[in-house]
């Protein structure tokens, strides 16, 4: 006779409707959120209950700051010294890292090598969700791993994934992907939001309780941004995105978010028929090298986290056969582009009114920092004028709206870099001039005012 407890079903967690918008909580699913009137925003997920407890002893005693002991934290070279560099340092214990790009970047590829590179020193786990074993194994056998011991699981169970981590207990596990994932307490489909949320959650919280180095491969949207709830990259400790140019075999991983370094930190990567190889000399990627100078190409020099790269900035100015004239970027910022030409009709007396401009940046780099700002100007002149700047020339230095030119930070970092690169001559704000102590062999010439810049031009 079968006792009661067979008999009786295991308990299913409650689950609870909730609005993306306003955060109100609804049993049942509707169309319409009653709160806050915003449509198809409420989303399945598990309702928590938050366990009561006596505050007034559970509560931990308030401690100032200097008493608090701050420790380096421990870290595990990844065998990628690129890799490396972007991360911070290496690998640290119980970290989650979420990283996401283009479909056919190399995103498993690179993570291929890192458990390959790993797995002599640190317990690793590879789970794919989207690719069979034998598809793995003909990606490493093409990448030449000589790894035959790696363990590889083919699983979409989170449950089952978090008890095959809690068995083994690797040192780095590499998820592939995050959006094949599901739990067996939501009804709703992989990869829909309350699946990817409820799945980071578990694997977060999993990570940190064992010590395991977590990394989460993640799909993208046609915007470029990791698909899915922005909430994932708040639960998560590293953010990186692995980017490329159309038809360029070359490849940037960048962090944009990193607990555990330097955010905008960047690796270089060139994809070859034996995987992803790294690039000793960026610096080199994103230059012409024009057999001779050419009009509209003027080269500066931008930081990347810690690491000073020199880049063409290139413009081409031509005139509108339009009532309102076009200004298009590629790498730079629309808006800038348009205050920077207004600056330059009004302490500059050159008027591009009546021009289509269009800038961008060699190599496929984007640059956010305001040093691109002298740059830009001098290549839209160069371009109008036809008037090339000298081939040995780097420019960098922020434009403001009175006409002058502020200074931007490592300015002495840039000019070694360009010095070591093989450049002569330098136009530089008058406040990054390098100080006499600075061994830098090249000719610095510092402008404070955007007039001095035209004329040294």
């Amino acid at each position: 006779m079968k006792s009661a407890a067979h008999d009786t079903p295991m308990a299913q967690p409650k689950t609870a409707f909730v609005c993306q918008s306003c955060g109100a909580s609804f049993p049942k699913w509707s169309g319409q959120c009653s709160d806050c009137n915003e449509w198809n925003t409420l989303v399945e997920t598990i309702a928590h209950k938050v366990p009561r407890t006596n505050t007034a002893t559970s509560a931990g005693p308030v401690r100032r700051l200097a008493e608090v002991q701050a420790e380096d934290t421990p870290r595990v070279p990844c065998g990628l010294p690129e890799m490396d560099r972007v991360l911070g340092g290496g690998l640290v214990p119980g970290a989650v890292i979420l990283i996401g790009g283009d479909p056919g970047i190399g995103k498993s590829t690179l993570l291929m090598q890192v458990l390959g590179a790993v797995e002599p020193r640190l317990s690793v786990l590879y789970v794919t969700g989207e690719e069979s074993l034998a598809q793995v194994g003909l990606r490493a056998q093409r990448l030449g791993l000589k790894t035959p011991d790696l363990p590889v699981l083919a699983e979409t169970s989170i449950e089952q994934i978090l008890s095959h981590l809690q068995q083994r207990r690797p040192g780095l596990a590499v998820l592939d992907s995050i959006q094949t994932l599901y739990t067996e307490a939501l009804d709703s489909a992989p990869g829909s939001v309350s699946q990817l949320r409820e799945c980071t959650a578990q694997l977060v919280r999993h990570a940190k309780s064992i010590g395991t180095t977590l990394v989460l491969v993640g799909h993208v949207t046609k915007e470029g941004a990791i698909a899915g709830p922005r909430v994932l990259e708040h639960m998560v400790d590293t953010v990186l995105y692995f980017e490329h140019d159309a038809g360029s075999r070359f490849r940037i991983v960048r962090a944009v978010k990193n607990r555990f370094g330097a955010v905008n930190e960047l690796g270089v990567f060139a994809m070859t028929d034996g995987g992803l190889k790294e690039v000793s000399n960026p610096s080199a990627l994103f230059l012409s090298r024009h057999a001779q100078p050419v009009p509209g190409s003027v080269i500066t020099v931008t930081r990347q986290g810690n690491r000073p790269l020199l880049v063409e900035v290139q413009a081409l100015v031509d005139r509108s056969q339009l009532s309102l004239p076009r200004r298009v970027t590629l790498g730079l910022e629309a808006n800038r582009l348009s205050m920077l030409l207004a600056v330059l009709h009004r302490h500059g007396g050159v008027s591009l009114g009546d021009q289509d401009v269009f800038a961008s940046v060699v190599g496929g780099m984007r640059i956010q920092e305001t040093a691109a700002d002298l740059p830009m100007v001098l290549a839209a002149l160069s371009s109008f004028r036809s008037r090339p700047v000298a081939g040995d020339t780097v420019v960098f230095g922020e434009v403001g709206l009175a006409g002058e030119i502020r200074p931007v930070a490592g300015g002495e970092e840039r000019l070694q870099e360009a010095a070591k690169q093989g450049f002569k001559r330098a136009l530089v704000p008058e406040a990054n001039k390098p100080r006499r102590t600075a061994k830098i062999e090249m000719e610095v010439t510092p402008v404070s005012r955007l007039h001095q810049a035209l004329e040294a031009f």
